[in-house]
């Protein structure tokens, strides 16, 4: 059965020179399904996420939420669309209660009971003044003025950020309540954990790019898994080598290999080994972040391995971009 496309981004673009900005992203979020958006800073995360919002036109490619255009219907969409954005300003009021009141007559919603429910869940003090209220807090406000209207759609830009670990943890069970709920949700984030934890699926954008769209299902039930073995001896070892499987990485020095098998095959694999003397077998997990670092490898042949090292590259990206400022800026001056 076709599902319903509720978020549909087709050859976005807009650029801000200089290698900034977002070119060519194409991707659509189901009807009920929570779809991850993981980059570094810089990458194109908020920039995608404001032109769905109707913050920004687009250069070139269209944004359709609901199949109603992000730009020109802006206002009606807002109607089925609740938003946490990257970074939070808030109004200049008093103190949290004021600003959740003042939200929920806005949205006409009467009965406070969800929104008691998640300020007693992430633990908010809503009476603090929000000025100084600590990056935290104010996460927190924002998060529960999203979610507390109850709409359809949920676009959250990084909405852990600021969140210590137990309430990052509390958060993200809220999300998949939201998600059972059958809300349509979008969030960006840096973290590979959290985006497997909640998501069916997970675009990887570099420089402006979609490199990968991921299905985390599949991540989670391959088709193919990976096994490192390690034998006794180098007989057996060398052995073991000759027969049909298919090796990926070979280690002799540590007389050990790692096969890739499809998982209809595990229990010939497991039969054949009864054969051979074991130092060990284990499975070699597959999970968001090595699914990204292949990709990456594969089409960039950069070496990502963690979020720290996403970081790393944006701190290149930027030496490049102040790089090419200043040869922009001697070609100006060599021209007059």
């Amino acid at each position: 059965m076709k599902k319903e496309i509720v978020i549909d981004v087709e050859h976005l673009t807009k650029d801000y020179g200089m290698g900034r900005g977002i070119f060519d992203v194409t991707f659509n979020v189901h009807k009920g399904e929570v779809f991850g958006f993981v980059g570094t800073n810089g990458s194109g995360k908020t920039t995608t996420i404001r032109h769905i919002m109707g913050f920004l036109k687009a250069e070139q490619g269209e944004v359709k939420v609901l199949d109603m255009d992000a730009w020109k219907d802006g206002p009606k969409i807002k109607e089925f669309v609740e938003y946490v954005p990257g970074e939070i300003a808030f109004p200049d009021l008093n103190n949290g209660i004021t600003f959740l009141k003042n939200q929920a007559e806005l949205l006409g919603l009467k009965n406070m009971d969800y929104a008691n429910s998640l300020i007693s869940r992430l633990q908010l003090d809503p009476s603090a003044n929000l000025k100084r209220m600590s990056k935290g807090m104010k996460q927190k406000t924002a998060i529960v003025a999203a979610l507390m209207a109850d709409k359809d759609i949920l676009i959250l830009d990084e909405p852990t950020t600021g969140l210590d670990p137990l309430m990052r943890e509390t958060f993200l069970e809220i999300i998949l309540e939201e998600k059972k709920k059958g809300k349509t949700i979008l969030m960006s984030s840096q973290m590979f954990d959290e985006l497997e934890m909640t998501c069916d699926r997970v675009a990887l954008i570099l420089d402006g790019k979609i490199i990968d769209i991921a299905d985390i299902e599949k991540l989670q039930n391959p088709a193919f898994k990976l096994y490192k073995i390690e034998f006794t001896n180098e007989q057996d070892y060398k052995k073991f080598k000759n027969l049909k499987f298919e090796v990926v990485r070979d280690q002799p020095q540590y007389t050990q290999v790692t096969i890739k098998i499809a998982t209809t095959s595990l229990n010939h694999l497991f039969n054949v080994l009864k054969n051979y003397h074991l130092k060990f077998i284990s499975e070699v997990k597959q999970n968001l972040e090595r699914h990204f670092k292949e990709i990456l490898l594969n089409k960039r042949k950069v070496k990502i391995v963690t979020s720290k090292e996403l970081d790393k590259t944006k701190r290149e990206r930027k030496r490049e971009r102040k790089t090419l400022k200043k040869e922009y800026e001697k070609q100006k001056e060599d021209k007059k």
